[in-house]
């Protein structure tokens, strides 16, 4: 999930945001920390399991447990390898790699465990190790005595393995001006790489030893703005050690040591640390912030998926074989051993080291004995090919959803609801902060880059200043005069100009703090995003905005709108059944509206979308009568169809959308679902909100003959529908309205899907309208203009809706 960063010039955007403002061992088996409860996570059963042999010898390689997985390193290659526990039973196999490591994955927390290795007669074993408990932290002398020093460190987390870290100075400081305001920036790209991104930049030089751009919140940013950051390389990337395991659970505890061990630093202020970064950098926050670090003060994710499976990789249960696989396989070639493969710096780490560091032969030491586990990486692709279903163990602490009702800090969190890359599912966990109080929210129609919009920046800053940095913020003139000019380097858009912090001339950050709270709402929810500048369609900024006190907004009614002949669309239900057919063929339309092009198209001012109508007979689309008054969404949706197919199973795309009085059509929001999968989580489903269990034992086949009520769920939106327009619902197989998502369907052209409308068994579509709001005066964007939200010419149906 690239992050705001990735084009070239985008890096220039970050840096010159300049003025913009103003300014290691195995841990002990002692008694838990604060933290998360290990308890109800510490219940695996293992499978049946044969006594151990009794060893004869002490095993030449070393063998540690890290959460909820043990690994083995400098072992004789090839050599078979029994895990046992402590009942000298063997819980699992397997062979040293060609590095001479191994890791059993996925085996039940506890204490006692030894590997074994054999050959001939000879049965050597290690010590005894403890395969390290879910939340069941280090005591807090762990984290301490152990300074950082300005550049790259490497920095040893509980279960021993090694994380680079580079700390990154305001300019022209070193340590002895601290203590600092500081904040981290954690993430799988090439994050801890120790040269001066903006440095390479200004030089006009390639620098394979500087940071990815994408993670330019971190290594250009947070200095430029006064603020020390650290820059933390996930786990089994870069010279990072380890093996690469998406947000596995070793990894989401990285994030809890990470904050520990930077929040015990002399040079951080107050041992006060923050979390930021946008995409990749601003998920793993998610998870590191429900781990519960003492030491942190504030996070501010941005542009994030709370799910794996339905948010990202497999929505409505349908794996995205476009941005998704795309996004994972890129990651899986980072995270290969180097110098033969990964990432650019630690090729060169492994190699000849950093020619600008005194300690340049330890640095590179450590960046070659990182890549030990590298070839114990998990097959992403293959995890996914697998587990086509929810399948917990894979999934549940996947989800960063799972960790945010976790969540007790400050949090700063933006989205974008078309987000191109992660998605719209991501508001569907916002109700899990509903504990904290200390959340601001802001939500908008966009791309993946909006986030770090002109209606957004200003909050940001002030944000980190005010609960981070503990001082007022501050804007400079600079900036305020061009950022416009900036956000074009970025976006190749236009855009808002950034405003000056309300809080600039406060003398007392106390108060401006509690002023900051109050002034601002909980939900924000920007509205016509690209509309916001007059002349300037698609120009990144809101036009205007609505604030509410939770999500799911209290104030938004669940509407039903019926499915009618005709491809009418009506509040009122057919007293007569009837039904309509269509042929499910994923052929019809281009698979992605932005096919062929490059991902950074969806962030220009008018994107080359390519948004296909219907094709005749291969779907259905019901369209509401003309609106004589605004009317304005907020939330999730549902399309409850009563379906029946020739086919056991097909896959079902709806779609909102806006038909407007000139005869265009806006894209609003849209939804997925296997048929299969329609079986709802009951406890969490409601009439706008259906939630599918996605779980193998629940999936169940569709009838040629007899109905099945089957709900699709459509991502959260708001969006205001102008009086003189229409509402429009279609339903046909899935593709062709995402910029550059597509799916490995089970159609293949061949299903035909039979919905029923009116009688006993009325399909209908129910959306979260608005109570009392309307689109404060502002009039119909032109086409074009909203960000995320491609526009085609309003060709109908073949039902004729």
């Amino acid at each position: 999930m690239r992050g705001a960063g990735s084009r070239p010039l985008a890096a220039i955007f970050v840096a010159a945001i300049i003025a913009m403002f103003g300014f290691a061992s195995l841990s002990p088996a002692g008694a838990a920390t604060a933290g998360v409860s290990a308890k109800k996570h510490s219940k695996k059963k293992h499978k049946s399991s044969k006594k151990a042999p009794k060893p004869n010898g002490k095993a030449d390689f070393t063998a540690r447990g890290s959460v909820g997985d043990a690994y083995v390193e400098d072992a004789t290659p090839g050599i078979k390898l029994l895990l046992v526990n402590r009942k000298n039973r063997i819980v699992s196999k397997g062979k040293a790699d060609s590095y001479g490591s191994k890791i059993f994955y996925d085996q039940k927390m506890g204490s006692g465990y030894r590997v074994f290795s054999s050959k001939g007669k000879k049965v050597s074993a290690t010590g005894k190790f403890q395969i390290l408990k879910f939340g069941k932290n280090p005591p807090a002398s762990f984290y301490q005595g152990k300074p950082l020093h300005e550049g790259l460190n490497y920095v040893t987390m509980r279960d021993g393995v090694e994380l680079a870290m580079t700390v990154r100075l305001p300019s022209g400081k070193d340590l002895s001006d601290g203590p600092f305001p500081t904040y981290i920036e954690h993430s799988g790209y090439q994050t801890a790489a120790p040269h001066d991104a903006f440095a390479a930049l200004l030089g006009g030089k390639s620098d394979p030893l500087a940071p990815a751009t994408s993670t330019a919140v971190g290594s250009i940013l947070g200095p430029l703005l006064d603020f020390a950051t650290v820059s933390v390389q996930m786990r089994g990337s870069g010279c990072s050690g380890g093996a690469f395991d998406l947000f596995g659970l070793p990894t989401t505890f990285d994030g809890y040591d990470m904050v520990e061990m930077v929040g015990n630093q002399s040079w951080v202020k107050g041992g006060k640390v923050g979390l930021a970064g946008i995409s990749f950098s601003g998920i793993s926050q998610l998870f590191a912030a429900g781990t519960q670090p003492p030491h942190l003060a504030a996070i501010a994710p941005m542009s994030v998926t709370d799910d794996l499976y339905t948010g990202t990789g497999f929505p409505g249960g349908i794996f995205n074989k476009g941005f998704a696989k795309t996004w994972i396989t890129a990651r899986m070639r980072d995270a290969e051993p180097a110098p033969a493969g990964g990432q650019d710096w630690a090729k060169v780490m492994t190699t000849t080291g950093d020619p600008m560091s005194a300690d340049s032969a330890s640095e590179m030491q450590h960046c070659i004995d990182n890549q030990k586990l590298r070839l114990q990486t998990r097959d992403a692709i293959k995890q996914q090919e697998k587990n086509p279903y929810r399948t917990p163990k894979l999934f549940k602490y996947r989800a960063p959803g799972y960790w945010v009702s976790r969540i007790k800090v400050p949090t700063f969190w933006v989205g974008s609801f078309q987000d191109e890359q992660t998605g719209g599912h991501f508001p569907e966990s916002i109700s899990k902060l509903n504990k904290n109080k200390n959340v601001w929210i802001s939500l908008q129609n966009g791309v993946h880059v909006d986030s770090l919009g002109p209606s957004t920046i200003t909050n940001w800053n002030d944000f980190l200043n005010l609960f981070v940095a503990d001082r007022i913020p501050k804007i400079s003139g600079l900036v305020l005069s061009f950022s416009s000019l900036l956000y074009d380097q970025v976006a190749d858009a236009p855009a808002k100009p950034v405003q000056q912090s309300k809080y600039v001339d406060y003398t007392d950050v106390n108060k401006a703090r509690a002023d900051f709270e109050k002034d601002n709402a909980r939900i924000r929810l920007l509205m016509d995003n690209g509309n916001g500048v007059p002349g300037s369609p698609g120009a990144i900024g809101a036009n205007w905005e609505m604030h509410y006190n939770s999500w799911p907004v209290k104030e938004a009614k669940a509407t039903r709108m019926y499915l009618g002949k005709n491809g009418a669309l009506s509040s009122k239900k057919s007293r007569k059944s009837s039904r309509l057919k269509y042929k499910a063929d994923p052929s019809a339309r281009p698979p992605q509206t932005l096919n062929g092009a490059g991902e950074s198209d969806a962030w220009v001012a008018e994107p080359p979308y390519d948004w296909a109508p219907l094709a005749s007979g291969k779907g259905l689309g019901f369209t509401g009568p003309t609106l004589s008054k605004d009317m304005v969404i907020a939330g999730s949706s549902s399309l409850d169809l009563w379906l029946k197919s020739t086919k056991k199973d097909t896959d079902l795309q709806a779609t909102i959308s806006e038909v407007r009085p000139d005869g265009k059509e806006t894209y609003v929001q849209n939804g997925f679902l296997r048929a299969s999968h329609r079986k709802l989580n009951r406890k969490l489903s409601t009439a706008i909100d259906p939630f599918p269990t996605h779980l193998k034992q629940d999936a169940a086949p569709l009838s040629r003959r007899k109905y099945s009520l089957t709900r699709v769920p459509i991502f959260p939106v708001a969006h205001a529908f102008r009086a003189g327009s229409k509402i429009r619902i279609t339903v046909q197989a899935v593709g062709g309205d995402r910029p550059i998502w597509d799916f490995l369907t089970v159609d293949k052209g061949e299903a035909k899907n039979t919905i029923s409308i009116g009688g006993k068994k009325p399909s209908k579509f129910v959306v979260p309208v608005l109570t009392g709001a309307d689109a404060q005066g502002t009039t119909l964007p032109s086409p074009k203009a909203l960000r995320g939200q491609p526009s085609r010419d309003y060709v109908e149906a073949s039902n004729g809706g």
